[in-house]
Formats: C-alpha cells, structure tokens, sequence
C-alpha cells in the first residue's frame, strides 16, 4: 500500500527546504512524505504510476520552472489530463490544487513562484532581506565576472548567486535547509508563506 500523501520532489535540496519550512512553522508530525527523484525527467516519466497506486489520498509535485514555465506546465498539463484532471491552462499564483471525484487530490508548485522561471534558489533569493547589502554585492560579484571567465551556465545564474551570498554568512556554505533552520533564510518571508499556504491547504486541509 502506498503512502496516502506524498509530496515529490526533483532533488534533496528541496526536500532539504521544504523539511526546514514545515519544521519551523510547526506542520504535524509525518503529515506527508517527501519522495526525491533524479530530476524533473523521472519525476515526469513516473507521476502516472504514482497516481495509481492504491491508497493514494494526496499526491503534491514540487517542481522547477527553468527556462520555460508554460513548457514545463505543459507537461504536467498532459499527463494530468490523460489521467483525468481538468487543469487550468496556467497554474494559479498561490500553487494550484485540483480535486476530482474519486481520484487523489494532485498539488502543483512551479518554483519559484508559480509565475515566472526560475528553480529553487530564485525562491530562496526571495527570503533573503532586501535590505541585506551583503545580497547586493553577490549579485554584482557574480554580474560582474567577465562572460569568457563564468564557469556555469547562464541558467544557474540564480544558483551562483545565492551560493556567493550563503558563502558571506557566519557560517559560510550553508546549503538551503539549514539556511532556512539558522534564519540566514527567513521563513516568514512572503514568498515562504505563501507556499506554506500551498502546503497546508493540500496536506492538512483537504
């Protein structure tokens, strides 16, 4: 019998992430399992098998945006219908969660805000205080590295950045669960509430 909620994740990082967020906002004990997968690709090509399995109550998708938010809804969009869900054809700003009769209530948030692209460190970026000069001269520091001299793609742009600013903390080199559980990351920033919102509408809620 399957675990009647689970939430799937591409990697531990965010599992990491969203352990840190439920813990600090005091979710019940094992309300839902964090399942983590090699990636978006055996996320997707398993998500129909998920939705079969008996005993299924809940089933949550916590996935990147990248380059392209409507592509990645798109494919989300195809496997959820094929299974029998009506989806809007643009996830809702606050996550969507769709519900159907006899069938798992299914949650979707597209990281970083179910609006725009980006992964998991665009969401983090968003708990860090504005006001914060220290986030200010990562960004630079990272803008301003000569375009023959940049190591990494300039899709994980997002990523350099906030790793060079969790590099300036008094510990340097958090990854971002513990950042969040040491308050680097704030976990009352708006951002941060309102996928805690997501999370306790589908999981303990519904």
């Amino acid at each position: 019998m399957a675990k009647a909620r689970v939430l799937l994740v591409e990697g531990n990082d965010d599992k990491h992430a969203v352990l840190a967020l439920i813990t600090y906002h005091q979710f019940p004990d094992e309300v839902f399992e964090i399942i983590v997968n090699d990636g978006i690709d055996p996320l997707l090509k398993n998500l129909p098998t998920r939705l079969k399995e008996g005993g299924r109550e809940v089933l949550g998708i916590l996935v990147d945006a990248d380059t392209d938010l409507q592509a990645r809804w798109q494919s989300l969009h195809g496997i959820l219908t094929q299974a029998g869900y009506s989806l809007p054809q643009i996830p809702a700003s606050g996550g969507t969660i769709l519900r159907e009769a006899d069938k798992p209530n299914i949650g979707i948030w597209l990281m970083p805000d179910n609006q725009l692209p980006g992964m998991l460190e665009d969401f983090a970026a968003r708990l860090i205080s504005p006001a914060d000069p220290l986030w200010a001269r990562a960004q630079s520091a990272v803008d301003e590295i000569p375009e023959a001299e940049r190591r990494f793609p300039v899709e994980r742009t997002a990523k350099a950045k906030l790793h060079t600013w969790l590099a300036w903390q008094a510990e340097p080199g958090k990854p971002i669960g513990l950042a969040i559980t040491t308050k680097y990351l704030d976990p009352n920033a708006n951002q941060a509430q309102q996928f805690i919102n997501w999370l306790q509408a589908l999981f303990v809620n519904s």
